[in-house]
């Protein structure tokens, strides 16, 4: 009993550990070869680490690191916000709109982390904790852009009024942050995005990155 139970452990472990290795996370057919065991046993292993929110599957099956793996560790979260802010405040107050890092959480994405410009006379009030379905606002669909380009550089995402009406938000993914999925992102009262905020934009995303390496 003792044995078994260490063995599925250590299964679980290394799922883990190989899920955090990919950015594009992995199917149940590619965990069975890297385990060299059957598919039963991953879906056993994958259900199980669900159920924690370890692991989560997107909707073509891929099994991805879930925010649970965040979880474990209660400051966890307090320094990914730390880590990103300075690029989040200088973003902001460049801008003059409302910055944030938003990460992936199951099919939805959650803002970790907001900061609002100190100087403009009015802006979009965007809250930590806000969550919205990732095929809907920019820093979502960054998300989805970033799954599906085949290029290192996906670049950055528009969009407008379809969280708030008479809101444009622009974000760009973050990119080569082993078992981190999300975007940074600003949004903003206007009809439309101007030319610069997208490249801002992807150089904030830039920085975030760095920060959390």
């Amino acid at each position: 009993m003792t044995a078994e139970t260490s063995q599925t452990l250590d299964r679980g472990l290394r799922v883990l550990k190989l899920l955090a290795d990919t950015d594009h996370g992995l199917t149940v057919t590619e965990l069975s070869n890297k385990l060299g065991v059957n598919r039963t046993v991953v879906y056993r292993l994958l259900a199980t680490l669900e159920q924690h929110a370890l692991v989560r599957r997107d909707l073509g099956g891929r099994a991805r690191v879930g925010l649970g793996v965040l979880r474990l560790g209660r400051q966890v979260h307090p320094l990914v916000r730390e880590a990103a802010l300075p690029a989040l405040r200088s973003l902001a107050e460049d801008i003059g709109a409302t910055a944030h890092l938003t990460l992936v959480d199951g099919a939805e994405a959650l803002a970790v982390a907001v900061v609002e410009p100190t100087w403009t006379d009015y802006h979009v009030a965007y809250r930590a904790g806000f969550r919205h379905p990732l095929d809907r606002g920019a820093a979502g669909k960054a998300i989805l852009a970033a799954r599906a380009a085949s290029a290192e550089e996906p670049g950055y995402t528009l969009t407008h009024g379809e969280l708030e009406a008479g809101a444009s938000g622009a974000a760009a993914p973050l990119l080569g942050v082993t078992g981190v999925e999300g975007s940074v992102g600003v949004v903003m009262l206007a009809d439309a995005v101007p030319e610069r905020v997208g490249p801002r934009v992807v150089d904030a995303a830039k920085e975030v990155a760095e920060a959390l390496r």
